[in-house]
């Protein structure tokens, strides 16, 4: 819908999701929507567990739940309106609306982004003074470095989305894309962009490329103290803790770091809709399997929480008993 004042401005935009067939959208919408709610069912039982079992607060699982509600809100911003679009020919948003989802996208986006890098240094203390461990990680300390995390997404968020949306929307308003991200919009505005481009690599810079460039150098630093581990068996269970997080890191900094760094000249909105689908969707369903499937706090949580794991005691120990009666006893 287009308004007039002393010029014309974009009242609303449509977001024209991706590039498809017809015919398949109830199979997209099948399979999105499936992933959802198993966003929302694996990072909501991983925060759940680690609430309700004391042996899992502790600071990497504090951090582990953080991670998941970001997760949750992260997807919730862009997926369930992108569900609506697939199951309805209407596919616009408004304004103010496109400039909300913008907003809380980049606040989550940023917090997730230091709060990686706050994981690998919870490892390098862990890993590299373990003695000291419960000291320096201490509930204070780690209440304010996620509350950094949550002013700096905030603050930066603010930047991002008030130099994108100052600029004068008046010709198309149509996204090619499925929710209100920076890049794609910024393809609609009738005004040179060169300063945001700037901005852009600036912030990009602060947000991305130094916590990654932090967890570089404390990895590096922990693998060096790794290799110092004389106990092979020590030297994998340290390795393997590392492992999961480089694992999430990567799925989430290399795609952001892509499609923000770049300049908006160059952007292939095609590429960035599936980069943003593995950032946004992708990574938010693979954390809660990564973090959990090979670990065994969260499995035994699983199970004393669901009260299968006394069942499953119950069973073992009923088992022994019989077969401790049956065995013929010596003459």
């Amino acid at each position: 819908m287009m308004q007039e004042t002393n010029q014309s401005f974009v009242a609303e935009f449509i977001l024209l999701g991706f590039s498809f067939n017809p015919s398949t959208t109830p199979l997209l919408f099948s399979a999105f929507l499936m992933t959802y709610l198993l966003i929302i069912l694996g990072n909501g039982l991983i925060t759940i567990l680690i609430c309700l079992d004391s042996h899992l607060h502790t600071p990497m699982y504090f951090f582990i739940g953080i991670l998941s509600i970001l997760d949750v809100g992260y997807t919730t911003t862009t997926v369930p309106q992108m569900l609506a679009h697939l199951a309805s020919q209407k596919k616009t948003i408004s304004f103010a609306s496109c400039v909300a989802q913008m907003y809380i996208f980049l606040v989550l986006g940023i917090m997730e982004s230091w709060l990686f890098a706050i994981m690998s240094i919870d490892r390098y203390v862990a890993i590299c003074h373990p003695l000291r461990y419960k000291v320096i990680m201490s509930p204070w300390l780690c209440g304010v470095m996620v509350i950094f995390c949550g002013l700096w997404g905030v603050i930066s968020a603010l930047v991002y989305t008030v130099f994108a949306m100052r600029l004068p929307y008046c010709g198309s308003n149509k996204i090619n894309h499925f929710f209100c991200e920076v890049p794609a919009v910024l393809k609609l505005a009738c005004a040179d962009t060169s300063v945001n481009d700037r901005v852009d690599f600036i912030l990009g810079f602060t947000v991305i490329l130094v916590p990654l460039s932090l967890i570089l150098v404390i990895y590096v630093n922990i693998f060096i103290a790794i290799l110092r581990i004389r106990s092979a068996q020590g030297r994998l269970k340290a390795f393997s803790t590392c492992a999961s997080h480089i694992t999430v890191v990567t799925m989430f900094c290399v795609p952001a770091m892509v499609m923000y760094m770049k300049p908006g000249s160059e952007a292939s909105l095609e590429e960035d809709k599936k980069l943003a689908l593995f950032y946004n969707v992708i990574s938010a369903f693979l954390n809660p399997i990564i973090y959990s499937l090979r670990n065994k706090d969260i499995q035994r949580a699983f199970l004393k929480v669901t009260g299968w794991g006394r069942a499953f005691q119950g069973r073992t120990a009923g088992e022994q008993r019989s077969k401790t009666h049956d065995a013929p006893s010596m003459p």
